[in-house]
């Protein structure tokens, strides 16, 4: 895969179009850091995650970025206070504050009581809980890798909708991937996946 060049603004609300297996996944998993690229260079903000390695890249993607996944991967037998307040051990906020910060935005979300697991709240509440992790630590970027693919047409607009206004909300750029053709009307911005084609560049 090579992607010449791909930029995103601080502000901006993007959606990824392409079919299942194109490879839109990994272009996500580049950009936050999760995957190294063979060649070329990606920045968060101006920073290079391409060069950072190790507890360094750890700081960057901390700091900068929030993730989305399709199934969500909730910590299970874990409340959705835990859920939300785990990415905060890895950054700078005192352990203290970590409650409180996680149950505002769990709250913001519709999630009125964040100690009940999260095996035992439904596929959209345990959405919220994903979307409310993903932005707990004031991301400036929040890459969503098909996070309605679970969910019927009329859901899955209703969920990309809150994702794009709490993004709004806390100053999060947004890029979010799906095959759903649904979804395009609902971006001022929709870049094809076979559009693109070698470096990738991200500013958060």
């Amino acid at each position: 895969m090579r992607i010449p060049e791909f930029s995103l603004a601080a502000d901006e609300q993007v959606l990824l179009a392409g079919s299942s297996g194109c490879g839109k996944s990994t272009l996500l998993l580049l950009a936050a850091g999760l995957l190294d690229a063979a060649s070329g260079e990606i920045l968060l903000s101006g920073r290079s995650i391409t060069a950072a390695r190790g507890g360094r890249r750890d700081a960057i993607r901390a700091d900068r970025v929030g993730m989305v996944f399709q199934t969500h991967h909730l910590l299970p037998g874990f409340t959705a206070r835990e859920n939300v307040s785990a990415p905060l051990l890895f950054g700078g906020v005192r352990p203290g504050e970590h409650a409180a910060i996680a149950d505002a935005l769990l709250g913001r979300l519709g999630i009125s009581d964040p100690t009940t697991r999260v095996d035992r709240l439904s596929v959209g509440q345990q959405q919220r809980v994903a979307i409310a992790r993903a932005l707990v630590g004031n991301p400036s970027v929040v890459f969503a890798d098909e996070p309605t693919a679970a969910l019927d047409p009329e859901n899955a607009v209703k969920a990309v909708e809150l994702l794009k206004d709490v993004c709004r909300e806390c100053n999060a750029a947004l890029l979010l991937t799906s095959h759903d053709p649904g979804l395009e009307a609902a971006f001022s911005r929709v870049v094809r996946f076979t559009e693109l084609a070698g470096t990738s560049e991200v500013v958060g």
